[in-house]
């Protein structure tokens, strides 16, 4: 497991950041977002949608568990799975299927952990005790692909 950390100064560098990310994206890649309130993730999420032109279409999916977003050939779906009261639950809604069928950012998906598959991208966003607009994103990875990508990226 590979480990690298962004520091945001600000929400326009976590946009810029998710959306360079963005440019690398495919079917079946899976990314979860973990983090308190306001700790930087739909912000993440919107700079990916941007990449995809989507930007003005994002909406918690807080109440629905998940949103779909179509661009072109390209699905994305966003999960906010911190309702659920297990992974059982996800599994009930089809899940695993979103996983092969586009691009899933699941919020609070270290709650259905034991679901995931093995090789996805886990992001831990938190906010800096000294600035309010300050987020730190952890983030780790087993691919080999995100590894590259993060090793050589001038952020």
């Amino acid at each position: 497991m590979s480990h690298f950390q962004f520091v945001s100064k600000k929400e326009e560098d976590t946009k810029k950041f998710a959306k360079s990310l963005a440019s690398h994206l495919k079917k079946q890649d899976i990314i979860v977002l973990t983090g308190d309130l306001g700790s930087g993730k739909t912000k993440f999420t919107e700079g990916i949608l941007s990449y995809f032109g989507l930007e003005k279409e994002i909406s918690s999916p807080t109440f629905t568990i998940v949103n779909e977003y179509l661009k072109d050939e390209i699905t994305i779906y966003h999960f906010d799975v911190y309702r659920l009261e297990d992974s059982s639950e996800f599994y009930e809604i089809g899940g695993e299927e979103y996983f092969e069928n586009g691009i899933c950012l699941i919020e609070w998906g270290e709650l259905i952990e034991d679901v995931l598959p093995k090789d996805y991208l886990h992001i831990t966003f938190s906010k800096d005790n000294t600035c309010e607009n300050i987020r730190i994103l952890n983030i780790d990875t087993n691919l080999k692909k995100w590894e590259d990508y993060f090793e050589n990226i001038k952020y």
